[in-house]
């Protein structure tokens, strides 16, 4: 929401952070600083300290917002009833809807090479997810749900970085909906592409 207070735009937190991850995915968030983010926003830099303490804490906000919600699939997944391969299943399925509805977040979290301890802390978390879907692909295979002769932890990260990219190519106004989507990359991960 923006507001017109005395010629300058207010934003409420939400748009200010929104704004911020869009200028941080466009420029890298090394190179933007806060002078530029305030130039974008079109407010003073104070303007933005209103909302967050410093570029860092917009950077945890935003992935912690990635995290949480592929955190919170993964805690629904463990919870389902069902054999390894269905809850892997689920688990793409929300990992793509969570990869649209999250995009500019989730493309700044792929983004992060952990320069600095909010970034160490967020690829830690990232990694204990695709060590969890790892571990799905494993205890599949142990039982026999999904191909013996693959290795299945190569799939995994296989898998995550096909469910990665559509965070860069998808396009929500196209042909293609996010179910669609999600029905093809279930295709692709089960059944592969022969005929």
């Amino acid at each position: 929401m923006v507001v017109e207070t005395r010629g300058r735009n207010a934003y409420d937190r939400e748009t200010v952070l929104r704004t911020c991850v869009e200028v941080f995915n466009r420029r890298g968030y090394e190179a933007t600083s806060m002078g530029m983010l305030a130039k974008e926003l079109g407010i003073s830099k104070a303007g933005i300290y209103h909302h967050v303490a410093s570029k860092e804490e917009i950077l945890e906000v935003a992935s912690d917002r990635a995290l949480a919600g592929l955190e919170s699939a993964r805690r629904r997944c463990e919870a389902l009833e069902g054999n390894w391969s269905e809850k892997l299943e689920y688990l793409l399925r929300e990992s793509v809807r969570l990869a649209i509805d999250d995009r500019p977040y989730v493309a700044l979290l792929l983004r992060l090479r952990g320069n600095s301890p909010v970034e160490t802390a967020a690829l830690g978390r990232r990694r204990e997810l695709t060590r969890f879907v790892e571990d799905l692909m494993v205890h599949a295979q142990d039982a026999g749900e999904i191909r013996g002769d693959v290795d299945a932890r190569l799939q995994a990260r296989l898998q995550l970085g096909m469910v990665n990219s559509v965070v860069e190519w998808f396009d929500s106004e196209g042909k293609t909906g996010v179910g669609a989507l999600q029905d093809n990359v279930v295709q692709l991960v089960f059944r592969g592409i022969a005929a």
